[in-house]
């Protein structure tokens, strides 16, 4: 039923930014901390600005794009057992 992922794998499927722009709205974000590429830490953290910019919003949506185009069937089938 549970299958544990890394950040990184989170990171790129593109949710992060989706699940930070509704924590934005309560001034709320989770933060990735990164040495040399590496993520080092991850926390929740109160925060005073809001959005992204255009850039960052497509460049997430196309990662989603991916993500569901590369794992649709999977999705489908768990939602049918």
């Amino acid at each position: 039923m549970v299958k544990e992922k890394t950040w990184e794998e989170f990171r790129e499927t593109g949710l992060l930014l989706i699940i930070n722009q509704i924590l934005h709205i309560f001034g709320w974000a989770i933060v990735f901390e990164f040495k040399d590429k590496r993520i080092i830490r991850v926390y929740p953290a109160r925060v005073r600005f809001r959005g992204f910019s255009e850039k960052s919003i497509t460049k997430s949506y196309l990662k989603i794009s991916e993500y569901m185009n590369n794992n649709s069937e999977e999705l489908l089938k768990e939602n049918q057992e």
